[in-house]
């Protein structure tokens, strides 16, 4: 009989690309989906057949505990949140709801409904937020500097009490910054490569940006989500950092997206001040030599690669 998945968040970038690959590994794939009024199934229309949909809610427990009971999946991928830092500062409450407190009913609902059930948590590189070390490690303090990183601080913590006091097969992947052509376009990646197509197709001729000097670690999103399924085969339960370790600032981004459709980005950046942090993530970067050495996973795209990759992405959407 198949093994069956379950996750959270699967109409997201990360959610999207995890479905394929258990889909390649010959998993059953059930993925959470919330009532709402607009429904995206954009990035997984291509396998949507493929694939069993359910209804339930982070914000609700007893459908958490039905969807377990109904679907018996033997791996839960929480890849659900308020994942937009810019946003957590104007819904800080939803934030903690959705991306904390969600975290304790799923794991809850797991403790009830069949403990032998492997959790993955999707943790985030902005729990460390103002840095104490470079590079970050799994030992590397958390210093959150937005609503949305002290969320995910206490969905880490969560997931350690919870693999601790229950026994629960719990791990957390500690992902850096993780892109793709089916990155948001409200994340400052593709917010770049999607305003380079728009200019180079002539529908707009400025990209409005905030801080150029913000450095990030990051990676290709389709590599990320193997380490996630890495995690749920071991035997024993852990944490792990995700990451390239390498930094890139946000003008050299803009820089190699630009460059990749022949443009200038001096000729069309403008800096704005509504895209300034009230507190600024300085300087993130990985080091993911225990996901290396424990799980064998490294990063196969590198940053021009992935950014290339994603200016051609938005270029074709608008050349249709």
């Amino acid at each position: 009989m198949a093994k069956r998945a379950l996750i959270t968040g699967i109409t997201g970038q990360d959610g999207s690309y995890l479905a394929e690959l258990l889909l390649s590994e010959g998993y059953d794939v059930a993925g959470l989906v919330r009532r709402s009024s607009t429904e995206n199934f954009e990035r997984i229309s291509h396998i949507q057949d493929r694939l069993t949909l359910v209804s339930g809610d982070l914000m609700d427990e007893v459908s958490l505990i039905n969807v377990l009971r109904d679907f018996r999946p033997a791996e839960v991928y929480n890849l659900a949140a308020q994942s937009f830092v810019q946003a957590s500062w104007r819904q800080p409450v939803l934030t903690g709801e959705a991306t904390a407190l969600g975290v304790t009913r799923l794991l809850d609902a797991i403790r009830i409904v069949d403990p032998e059930i492997r959790f993955y948590q999707a943790s985030s590189s902005e729990m460390f937020g103002r840095v104490h070390s470079v590079p970050q490690n799994e030992h590397t303090a958390f210093y959150p500097r937005s609503p949305y990183g002290v969320a995910k601080v206490y969905g880490h913590w969560i997931t350690v009490n919870y693999r601790e006091s229950y026994n629960l097969h719990a791990s957390s992947g500690i992902l850096f910054n993780h892109e793709s052509p089916r990155r948001g376009l409200e994340f400052v990646t593709r917010k770049v490569t999607n305003g380079v197509a728009r200019i180079k197709t002539g529908l707009d001729t400025q990209l409005h940006l905030g801080n150029l000097e913000a450095q990030r670690d990051w990676g290709y999103a389709k590599d990320y989500v193997r380490a996630m399924w890495a995690m749920l085969q071991r035997d024993v339960p852990d944490d792990f950092v995700v990451a390239t370790g390498e930094t890139h600032s946000v003008r050299e981004l803009c820089e190699v997206a630009f460059a990749a459709a022949g443009l200038r980005w001096q000729d069309h950046v403008v800096i704005d001040q509504a895209f300034i942090r009230p507190a600024e993530v300085d300087l993130l970067v990985g080091d993911a030599t225990k996901a290396q050495h424990q799980l064998g996973w490294k990063c196969e795209t590198d940053f021009y690669g992935l950014v290339e990759m994603m200016v051609a992405a938005d270029l074709a959407a608008y050349e249709k």
